[in-house]
C-alpha cells in the first residue's frame, strides 16, 4: 500500500482576527463604542433603534430614530437622522419577517473604518444593541468564535466616590 502525500495545508489569508463579540464605533452617529455581536450566521447587520419616523428631505427618503447605545440601559438616548438606502424584508432569528429601513454608516473596528449597511429594528429583547452580520466583515476580518474583544474594551469613566 502506497501512502499518498497530503497536500500542504492551505494558509489562511493574513486578515486581522476578531472575536464573537466586539466593541465597535459608529463615528457618523457620534457613538464611540457600542457592543456588537459578530454573527457569521446573519447576512445583514442590525442596530437597535426605536421611535422610527420616515420623512422626505429634498425628494430623498430619510429616517429619524433614537438609539440606546449602552447594553441593558435606557440612557443615554441618542437621536439620529440618516438617508434610507432601501427597505428590506429581514427574517429574525425567531423566523419572523419584517420590513426594515436600511441605512449606510461607517463602522470602526481594530482601527479600520468602512461603510456598512445597517437595518434598524428594536433589539430591546436581544442581548446586544448591535449585530454585525457577515457581509459587514467579509474579506476584512477572520472570526475566532472562541475569542472576545480582540479590539480591546473602551476605557470606562470612573464614578466619583460618595
Amino acid at each position: 500500500m502506497v501512502k499518498k502525500k497530503r497536500p500542504d495545508k492551505p494558509s489562511l489569508p493574513s486578515l486581522p482576527v476578531i472575536g464573537w463579540r466586539e466593541w465597535v464605533g459608529l463615528p457618523d452617529f457620534g457613538i464611540s463604542a457600542i457592543k456588537a455581536k459578530v454573527d457569521t450566521g446573519a447576512r445583514s447587520s442590525s442596530l437597535h433603534a426605536f421611535d422610527l419616523q420616515a420623512f422626505e428631505r429634498e425628494g430623498v427618503a430619510w429616517v429619524r430614530f433614537s438609539v440606546h447605545p449602552v447594553q441593558r440601559k435606557n440612557t443615554p438616548t441618542i437621536q439620529l437622522e440618516a438617508p434610507v438606502l432601501e427597505y428590506r424584508s429581514v427574517r429574525s432569528s425567531s423566523g419572523r419577517a419584517s420590513r426594515r429601513p436600511v441605512v449606510v454608516t461607517n463602522v470602526t473596528l481594530l482601527g479600520v473604518t468602512w461603510p456598512v449597511e445597517l437595518t434598524l429594528a428594536s433589539r430591546d429583547k436581544m442581548g446586544f444593541r448591535m449585530l454585525l452580520g457577515r457581509e459587514a466583515f467579509r474579506r476584512r476580518f477572520l472570526v475566532d468564535a472562541g475569542k472576545s474583544y480582540c479590539g480591546g474594551k473602551p476605557v470606562r469613566e470612573k464614578k466619583p466616590r460618595q
